[in-house]
């Protein structure tokens, strides 16, 4: 067993460490099950949630083992940058590994259990939600500053930024943050990483207006190239399932 926990938590190492070791027979399931688990916890009054990783195929497990740094350990240092740089997400708390003399096993990531509003998933499914625009427009500045700052969230999907409303005062807040780059970010990779968040024209009409003002291009500049990554993400989508679906056919 491998781990790190966050200075601040090291007085809690003993209880951490337990959690983990009976992570299968504890704690309280917290949304989908399907590919990763996440389960919430308490500690010390305080709800943390605890993301069990999957253990990865025999060809990862390798690679884990000797060359990648694993999710786990991923989100918990990506975490950390973020907070360096003022950007919202769950206090990292640890992470833990699990490995054998030559293969990766299990990992876990465990971080503050955030109450939140919606996510921009809510956006997407109810448009008449309580200030829609002003929360969409409010949504897209924070990703323009993201991009200000370097860093491409790779995972920039509909579920994965948390949405606070205080008094119609805005925090957002990235979860599932294994995949990230920090990197300067051209008007092309800025785009493309907002193709995968959703394919309604009214919400892309908005984003672009916003971005374009924040960037300082023309609106049909961004929204046409908007729409050409929507379209090539969503054609490599159909692609990935056509393929599926033949495999599972032969």
């Amino acid at each position: 067993m491998n781990y790190a926990i966050n200075k601040a938590f090291k007085e809690d190492e003993q209880q951490l460490t337990s959690f983990i070791k009976n992570f299968d027979n504890s704690g309280e399931n917290f949304g989908n099950q399907d590919r990763n688990s996440l389960k919430l916890f308490d500690l010390n009054g305080q709800t943390i949630n605890i993301k069990s990783f999957k253990i990865p195929n025999a060809i990862n497990q390798l690679a884990y083992k000797f060359f990648r740094k694993s999710k786990a350990q991923r989100s918990f240092e990506y975490a950390n940058k973020l907070n360096n740089l003022n950007v919202g997400t769950p206090q990292p708390i640890a992470y833990y590994e699990f490995k054998t003399p030559v293969l990766f096993k299990k990992s876990y990531y465990i971080s503050e259990h955030l109450t939140y509003d919606l996510t921009y998933r809510e956006l997407t499914t109810d448009l008449n939600y309580p200030n829609h625009e002003a929360i969409l427009r409010a949504f897209t500045r924070f990703t323009f500053e993201l991009h200000e700052k370097g860093i491409n969230f790779l995972d920039h999907s509909p579920g994965n930024t948390l949405i606070q409303i205080d008094n119609g005062v805005y925090e957002f807040y990235l979860v599932d943050l294994n995949r990230m780059r920090f990197e300067p970010m051209d008007l092309q990779a800025r785009i493309k990483n907002l193709s995968r968040l959703t394919i309604q024209d009214s919400l892309v009409k908005v984003m672009s207006d916003e971005y374009a003002k924040l960037y300082g291009v023309s609106y049909e500049e961004f929204y046409s190239k908007l729409w050409h990554y929507i379209n090539a993400f969503q054609d490599k989508i159909k692609r990935k399932k056509a393929l599926k679906k033949k495999l599972l056919f032969r």
